[in-house]
């Protein structure tokens, strides 16, 4: 009952109606995977271009944008023997020409898991050298932290690939590749993070943001939310998914993330390096820190230049300078059957997200 209420196509049109009486015309955009498979499963973003209003699509999926040299360091533990460990989407993703599966099928362990305490199990079980590539934003650090904050087993260890997802919207807007009136702030995110990270956002960019829930009337009645402030001014944050996420985030998830883990400088897919953006294990945690322990095997990968497939937009993408369909690849030789890039390989991916619900199979020239 409470779903469907959330998904009322009566509502939903009267809605749009409202927005399209405030007679504003806007490019917002979201950082969120799951709000793109709204607007594009529900039809809301042709509904929402009818009314003049385009929602973007940033760099909100964690598989996407975790660069190629990342996903080259457990490929290469993988080959040197250690079990590598992770969620289904990382696992299929490529580094430089590669993924883990692909590693799989030559014969090196490579294990899909649906936790990171399966992972220690593993090490548990079989005593061998365990990595588990921890892949996500807030929403997935504390799980991850929770874990070494129990003291795993010492064969195990954290290939850390986890984000905070404020410095890269502050990069994204710092870059001004796009000219964006407003920002749907991604609701799970906001859940752990509060909305204190946005304050400074508003404060440096002036923007307006409403975090958003992830029904099609959570997403119409944010982008409704930012219309109106766009109309009525001043820009300001504002919570639309209030059932969910409180101002001051998740406590006890922030504490265990900030227990673990400290800010650093790494690179996004796409973007430059972004400051304060990575997630390191802490020097009292460093026997869990798989770049520590296996230094002599992939220090050198760190500070590798891995080039992107010829023609792959991804990077474009996740920037919000480029929509699928303008990838040459896009359909043609890039399908989930077969991606060339990480946008398509994960079910949050933007270009596997197109292809599921807008699929339009381009002509090969011949």
């Amino acid at each position: 009952m409470e779903t469907f209420r959330f998904r009322d196509r009566d509502l939903a049109l009267k809605i749009v109606g409202k927005i399209k009486e405030y007679g504003v015309k806007a490019t917002f955009m979201h950082v969120c995977g799951t709000h793109q498979d709204t607007l594009l499963r529900y039809g809301l973003d042709s509904l929402l271009e009818r009314v003049n209003v385009k929602v973007k699509a940033g760099p909100g999926c964690p598989v996407c944008v975790t660069p190629p040299e990342e996903y080259e360091e457990a490929i290469t533990l993988a080959e040197k023997g250690v079990v590598i460990t992770g969620y289904g989407d990382v696992l299929k993703s490529p580094g430089y020409d590669r993924s883990l599966l692909d590693m799989r099928a030559k014969g090196c362990d490579v294990r899909i898991v649906y936790s990171v305490s399966d992972a220690v199990n593993i090490a548990l079980k079989t005593g061998k050298e365990v990595v588990f590539m921890g892949v996500g934003f807030e929403t997935t650090a504390p799980s991850t932290a929770s874990t070494i904050i129990n003291s795993p087993p010492e064969n195990f260890s954290i290939l850390s690939c986890h984000r905070y997802i404020p410095p890269a919207v502050q990069k994204l807007l710092s870059m001004g590749e796009l000219k964006l009136d407003g920002l749907i702030q991604p609701g799970h995110v906001s859940t752990i993070i509060g909305l204190t990270p946005y304050e400074r956002l508003l404060k440096e960019f002036n923007i307006p943001q409403v975090i958003a829930g992830f029904e099609p009337l959570d997403v119409l009645m944010a982008v409704l939310m930012l219309v109106k402030q766009i109309y009525e001014g001043p820009p300001r944050v504002e919570n639309e998914y209030v059932r969910s996420v409180k101002p001051e985030g998740n406590l006890k998830a922030l504490n265990m993330i900030n227990q673990v883990f400290y800010p650093i400088k790494v690179h996004w897919r796409g973007f430059p390096e972004i400051e304060k953006s990575g997630m390191k294990l802490k020097p009292e945690y460093e026997k869990y820190d798989a770049r520590l322990k296996f230094e002599d095997s992939i220090g050198d990968l760190s500070s590798g230049e891995f080039g992107k497939p010829k023609g792959c937009l991804c990077g474009e993408v996740l920037r919000g300078i480029a929509d699928p369909e303008e990838c040459p690849l896009f359909s043609v030789r890039c399908t989930p059957q077969s991606p060339v890039g990480p946008c398509m390989v994960s079910i949050e991916g933007t270009c596997h997200i197109e292809y599921r619900y807008k699929k339009r199979c381009k002509q090969v020239k011949r």
